[in-house]
């Protein structure tokens, strides 16, 4: 017998969003280990808050939401209540019911400026980190330096030279621009969209554009990333930033990376803080010889090095970092400190699932 094709616009359903989730769901155990990060987060969110006035956005599904963002490639936040609205699935995650109202873009973006503010996104990572830790998942003296360019969301149209006087424009949304001729340098010119962008190219023979260089301390046992860190787009940058990284890793006895630290300042540098360093040997004028290159450790680091490309793929492809969302240092470290914990929470649940 054929069934009815009629539709009806309106019905009651007793069935709560937990049931229509199955078992094995991928993201059930990533709520478990978020509920577990916002339960110890829970008295620096309430100090963010006070005590008097309209309820806003809970802090734990703002952020629940915002890191569905990262895992499902959503490229807008508007994209985002809409998808809310109506998947099942996304309101179980974040703790809605199927007749709860969602959040206008708007009221949202406005909620998340308060967090964006904050160093919630430095707090939630090192929540998760602390529970690769506790499960011996993380490793406290091997570990892998690296960085990548980050492409900001200014235009290079909007790189402008600081000294001089900028006229109104013939079209406001899109602005004939000519710099034929014109040598553009950091030293000299600042983008007006994002000044804390800088001009850097990949490599000889690649296009210049506005980035930020985004760093990480990568645990070579399971890949998980020990920390992260976002500075200006310059040659030094990657070394530095690498300095700091192993800084907050007071056990660290080893440490990979790639050709671009295999430099005598670095190296010395290393090694004067008892850290071996494992870098990729240059064809001349290498700073490392056989006395580092000749053990097996040497070899392994290198293997394991190769981890970090994973991350730094995973946080451009997935994550959606591939073009920045936010303007300013500030924000860009925030954007990438909460990609990184996201990252995190997806090793951990195959990591933890493995190990069970």
């Amino acid at each position: 017998m054929r069934g009815s094709d009629e539709q009806n616009g309106g019905m009651f359903s007793y069935v709560v969003p937990e049931a229509r989730v199955r078992p094995d769901h991928p993201l059930r155990p990533i709520r478990r280990m978020t509920d577990e990060v916002f339960a110890a987060l829970s008295p620096q969110l309430t100090k963010m808050y006070s005590e008097i006035g309209r309820p806003s956005i809970p802090p734990e599904q703002l952020l629940r939401a915002l890191l569905l963002q990262y895992l499902y490639t959503i490229r807008s936040e508007r994209l985002l209540m809409e998808e809310i609205d109506y998947s099942v699935l996304f309101r179980w995650f974040i703790g809605l019911g199927m007749d709860d109202p969602i959040w206008s873009p708007t009221t949202f973006s406005k909620n998340r400026d308060r967090l964006l503010r904050s160093d919630i996104a430095a707090a939630f990572f090192d929540a998760v980190v602390e529970q690769a830790r506790a499960a011996n998942l993380l490793s406290d003296e091997h570990f892998t330096v690296d960085g990548t360019l980050l492409e900001s969301w200014a235009s290079l149209k909007s790189f402008r030279q600081t000294d001089r006087e900028v006229s109104p424009p013939d079209d406001p949304g899109n602005p004939t621009v000519n710099f034929h001729g014109e040598a553009r340098r950091n030293d000299t010119h600042q983008s007006t969209t994002d000044p804390d962008a800088r001009l850097a190219r990949k490599g000889p023979g690649k296009e210049a554009k506005l980035s930020y260089a985004g760093h990480v301390l990568l645990d070579n046992r399971h890949g998980l990333v020990a920390n992260v860190c976002v500075t200006e787009a310059n040659g030094m940058a990657e070394r530095e930033a690498a300095l700091l990284l192993l800084a907050t890793a007071p056990r660290a006895t080893t440490v990979g990376a790639d050709k671009n630290f295999d430099v005598p300042s670095f190296v010395a540098a290393v090694r004067a803080r008892g850290i071996t360093p494992h870098v990729a040997q240059k064809v001349k004028y290498s700073a490392i010889d056989g006395r580092t290159t000749r053990h097996d450790g040497y070899a392994t680091s290198q293997q394991r090095r190769k981890l970090v490309e994973q991350v730094f793929g995973w946080m451009k492809t997935v994550g959606g970092l591939r073009k920045l969302r936010h303007c300013g240092g500030e924000l860009v470290d925030w954007q990438v400190t909460f990609a990184a914990a996201a990252y995190n929470l997806v090793r951990l649940r195959t990591l933890l699932a493995r190990a069970a």
